[in-house]
C-alpha cells in the first residue's frame, strides 16, 4: 500500500506531502490545476522516463519520494540483494532528477537503476491513465489478458516450443542441397587449411614485434654493446680495475682487520661485474642477424593481419574459429543421419507441443465463458444493461509461442446487435466501463496491491457515473485505490479526499494538495455539482451523496462480510 507521497520542485508543485489510507483515495480539482503532476510523479516511482522540463523553474532539482509497505516488496529486496539494516515496515523510494539531467534513484537508501525501480512499481502499484481503455482496441493483448484471468502458466509449453523451434533451427542449417553442401565444405576445408597453415601461436604477434624492434636497432645496440664491454673489460676496463683494488684490499686487511669489509664489498662488485661482463658477451653473440629475418618477421606480421582482416577475427580468436570450421565441417559430413536424427526428434517435439497446446486450448474455453459471464455482469452494473460480452477463441494453422489459440474480445453494447469488434462498437465512455469492468474481474487474481486510475471517468456521466463509483468503492474493499476524477459521484464514494488547488503566491504559481474533512467534502462535491455557483441546495445534495454513500458502502462490506462466511 502507497502510504505517502513527497513532491518537490515539480513543475508547478513546491512542495506537497500527500497522505493515503486503504481503500479509496480519491483526488479532485479543477483542470489544470495539477492532478496530473501528482500521477506523473509516481509514475517517476515505478522506473518511468522523465525530463528535467518537470524541474519547477527557479529549481536546481526535483525530489519524488514515497513511502509503501515493505511486505509487499519483501521478494524484490531479496532477489535484489538488498538489505535494509532497520527494522522498520516502511519501503521507502526516491527518485531525484537535476537541472544537466540526470536521474538517481533510491530504494531503503540503496542507489538502483531506473530499471530497478521499473521492476519493483511492477509489484507495488498499476497506473490506468486516459488512454488505457484504447489498450482493449489492441487485440494482439486480448490472449494475455484470457490467460491471466485462467491462471495459465505457459512455462512447460513455451519450453518445449523453445526446444522444438531451435531443433528446426538446426536442421533448416544441416538440410542443404548437394551443390551448396560441396561448396560449403570446400570453403570451410579452404579456411582450415589456411589456418593449420598459419600455425598461429599465442603470445606470437607480441613475441615477433620484440623481436622486429631489435633487428630495427641492431647497429645501434651493437654499438652500445661493443662501447659498454670495452668500457667493461678492456685493458683498464671497470672489472679488471676492480678485481685489482679488491686483491690490494684484501692483502691489506691482513695487517689492519677494520679494511675486511671493504674487501667484501670490492669483492662482491667484482662477481656483480664479472656476471654483467658473461650476460653482455652472451647477449652479443646472439645477436646473430641473418639478413632476410627482419623481412621474415615483417611478412608474418602482415600475414596475421590479412587474417584477421579476412575473417573479421582477432589473431586471438582465430584459432577459436579453426576448431569451429572443422566442427561445422564435421557436421556436414555426417549431416544427412544427424537430419535424419533431428527429425525424428522434431516429430516427437511437436507432438509433445501440440499436446500441451491442446490443454492449454481447453483452459482457455473453460475460463472464455467465465470471464464472459463475469464481464457481462460488471458492465450490467455498469449502466450497460443489454451488454453482451463475448470471447472469441479461434485457432492459428501453426504452433506459436503462446499454443495454437488466437483471443479477440467482442461486444454487444445494445440489445438486438451481433457481437462485434470492441474497436468498432464501444464508444470512450463504454471503454471505460469495459475496462473498469475488466480490471474488476481480474484484479482477483492479481497481486498488485495498489491501483491508480488518472480519470476514469472519461465519457462517463449521469447514472452510469454513479455505478462507476459503486465499482471503484467496491474494488477499494480487496485493493487501493487511487483516483483522479472530476465526477462528483465518485468523490462521494472515497475513503480519503483531497483537493488539488492552484494558486498564485508573490507572482508563481503554485499548486497545493489538500486533504478535506466531511465539511469540505461537502463543498468538494457540491463544486463539481455546481461549480462555483455553491448553493443551499446543491450543499444538500452533496450530503445527500455522501449519505448514499456511507450506506453503500456499509451495504456492500456486510454483503461481502457475509458471502465470504458462507
Amino acid at each position: 500500500m502507497l502510504r505517502e507521497l513527497k513532491i518537490e520542485n515539480i513543475a508547478v508543485i513546491e512542495h506537497a506531502d500527500i497522505h493515503f489510507g486503504a481503500g479509496l483515495n480519491v483526488m479532485t480539482g479543477e483542470t489544470g490545476a495539477g492532478k496530473s503532476i501528482v500521477i506523473d510523479s509516481i509514475a517517476a516511482l515505478t522506473g518511468a522516463r522523465v525530463s528535467r522540463d518537470l524541474i519547477r523553474s527557479g529549481a536546481e532539482r526535483a525530489t519524488v519520494t514515497a513511502v509503501f509497505d515493505r511486505a509487499e516488496a519483501a521478494d524484490w529486496l531479496r532477489e535484489n540483494e538488498l538489505d535494509p539494516d532497520d527494522d522498520s515496515d516502511e519501503l521507502i523510494i526516491q527518485r531525484r532528477i537535476t537541472r544537466d539531467g540526470k536521474s538517481s534513484c533510491r530504494v531503503c537508501g540503496f542507489p538502483v537503476s531506473a530499471q530497478q525501480l521499473k521492476s519493483l512499481g511492477n509489484c507495488l502499484l498499476e497506473i490506468h491513465g486516459q488512454n488505457d481503455g484504447l489498450q482493449l482496441l489492441d487485440e494482439r493483448r486480448h490472449l494475455s489478458a484470457l490467460d491471466r484471468f485462467a491462471g495459465l502458466d505457459l512455462q512447460k509449453y513455451q519450453t518445449a516450443y523453445h526446444k522444438l523451434c531451435n531443433l528446426q533451427d538446426e536442421c533448416d542449417r544441416l538440410s542443404l542441397d548437394e551443390e551448396e553442401k560441396e561448396h560449403l565444405s570446400q570453403q570451410l576445408a579452404d579456411t582450415i587449411r589456411e589456418l593449420e597453415s598459419a600455425s598461429i601461436q599465442a603470445e606470437e604477434r607480441e613475441e615477433l614485434t620484440a623481436r622486429r624492434d631489435l633487428l630495427r636497432n641492431a647497429e645501434k645496440l651493437t654499438e652500445s654493446l661493443h662501447i659498454a664491454l670495452e668500457a667493461l673489460s678492456g685493458e683498464e676496463g671497470a672489472l679488471s680495475s676492480t678485481q685489482n683494488a679488491a686483491w690490494q684490499c684484501r692483502h691489506a686487511a691482513g695487517y689492519a682487520q677494520e679494511l675486511s669489509k671493504s674487501a667484501e664489498t670490492l669483492e662482491q662488485a667484482a662477481f656483480l661485474l664479472n656476471d654483467a661482463e658473461e650476460t653482455l658477451r652472451d647477449f652479443e653473440d646472439s645477436l646473430n642477424f641473418s639478413p632476410e629475418e627482419y623481412d621474415q618477421i615483417e611478412q608474418r606480421l602482415r600475414d596475421f593481419s590479412r587474417l584477421e582482416r579476412k575473417y573479421r577475427r582477432s589473431l586471438e580468436e582465430l584459432p577459436g574459429y579453426l576448431d569451429e570450421c572443422r566442427s561445422r565441417l564435421d557436421e556436414i559430413s555426417f549431416s544427412e543421419e544427424r537430419v535424419q536424427q533431428i527429425r525424428r526428434e522434431i516429430a516427437k517435439q511437436e507432438k509433445l507441443c501440440i499436446s500441451l497446446a491442446e490443454d492449454l486450448h481447453a483452459e482457455r474455453q473453460k475460463a472464455s465463458a467465465q470471464l464472459a459471464i463475469l464481464i457481462e455482469k460488471e458492465l450490467h452494473d455498469l449502466s450497460m444493461p443489454s451488454a453482451r460480452f463475448l470471447v472469441e477463441l479461434t485457432p492459428v494453422p501453426t504452433l506459436s509461442g503462446t499454443g495454437m489459440d488466437n483471443a479477440r474480445f467482442l461486444l454487444s453494447a445494445n440489445r438486438g446487435e451481433l457481437p462485434g469488434r470492441i474497436s468498432r462498437i464501444a464508444s470512450g465512455g463504454e471503454l471505460s466501463r469495459i475496462m473498469l469492468a475488466m480490471k474488476q474481474v481480474l484484479s482477483r487474481s492479481d497481486p498488485i496491491p495498489t491501483l491508480i486510475f488518472d480519470e476514469i471517468d472519461t465519457g462517463v456521466s449521469g447514472i452510469a457515473a454513479q455505478r462507476v463509483g459503486e465499482k471503484l468503492a467496491a474494488l477499494s474493499l480487496e485493493k487501493q485505490v487511487l483516483c483522479v476524477t472530476h465526477l462528483p459521484q465518485i468523490a462521494a464514494m472515497a475513503d480519503q479526499h483531497a483537493v488539488i488547488v492552484k494558486t498564485e503566491q508573490e507572482s508563481r504559481t503554485v499548486t497545493e494538495v489538500r486533504p478535506l474533512d466531511h465539511k469540505g467534502r461537502k463543498l468538494e462535491i457540491a463544486r463539481l455539482h455546481g461549480g462555483d455557483n455553491i448553493t443551499e441546495t446543491t450543499l444538500l445534495s452533496a450530503e445527500e451523496q455522501l449519505g448514499y454513500a456511507a450506506q453503500f458502502k456499509k451495504e456492500y462490506h456486510n454483503k461481502e462480510k457475509n458471502h465470504g462466511s458462507v
